[in-house]
């Protein structure tokens, strides 16, 4: 039995999310599996490195399965991305060793979560990012961001109430960043802000949770110091709105 890993990237709009469900077979981890099934002949069961949610997307997902095959990896990416449809491709392909896990021996992910906080709406760029046109600021977002860094019981920030596994993550880094110029003619003045997120494992709506709370300070309907007492409190309630999911992308998966 061989062991292969992909990374893939999809865009997460006309899908429920990552993983597979009984009720549909419209996710990616169905899509794929289904495919890879076909291309085997043998029952293919796809480890992804984590979940995305309904709408989110990734540029470096990264997931393995196990098939007894002679296939080469050149020839098994080529198989795959005829068959997919336009919004999932799998950019690389190989053979790894026996024991590799995507999920277990992944040692940290990075996310990006985009903002539209212009006046005029992106017609292109509409399924990315978050349209927020009030003016926000930048360095109360950033003084709040430097709450959130190292390691911390993260319970306010999921909206997971029932699961009794840890919710201590270590953040690394976020960077907030402003963007502002011509991406194109079409489009006119961009004003794009960019919140990327660098840890060790993120918990079920974490990051669009932070980033919906960031972006309430950012509005000045909190302050950068509330980030300490949400913390301290566990409660969900009391962090921000979460997010849509279409604002959030899976970047890369660390190993």
């Amino acid at each position: 039995m061989r062991n292969f890993m992909m990374i893939l990237q999809y865009e997460g709009t006309s899908y429920q999310g990552w993983q597979r469900q009984e009720s549909t077979g419209n996710t990616i981890q169905g899509r794929l599996e289904a495919l890879l099934t076909k291309m085997t002949g043998q029952e293919i069961t796809l480890q992804g490195s984590g979940r995305t949610d309904a709408g989110v997307h990734a540029l470096g997902q990264v997931a393995n399965f196990h098939a007894d095959t002679q296939m080469q990896a050149d020839d098994m990416i080529s198989y795959i991305n005829f068959y997919l449809p336009e919004d999932i491709a799998v950019i690389s392909l190989k053979e790894v060793p026996e024991r590799f896990h995507s999920r277990l021996n992944a040692k940290g992910k990075k996310y990006c979560y985009r903002v539209n906080n212009g006046k005029t709406p992106h017609v292109f760029d509409r399924r990315y990012t978050h349209m927020v046109e009030e003016q926000l600021d930048i360095e109360a977002m950033r003084r709040a961001a430097g709450y959130l860094l190292g390691t911390h019981d993260f319970k306010a920030f999921t909206s997971n109430k029932r699961s009794k596994k840890s919710t201590i993550r270590t953040i690394d880094e976020i960077e907030i960043e402003r963007n502002t110029g011509m991406s194109m003619a079409l489009w006119g003045e961009q004003d794009e802000i960019s919140f990327t997120y660098r840890g060790n494992g993120f918990l079920y709506h974490m990051v669009r949770i932070m980033t919906g709370t960031l972006l309430e300070i950012g509005m000045h309907k909190r302050k950068p110091e509330d980030i300490a007492d949400i913390l301290s409190s566990g409660l969900r309630e009391k962090a921000g709105e979460l997010a849509p999911a279409k604002g959030l992308t899976l970047m890369e998966v660390y190993y």
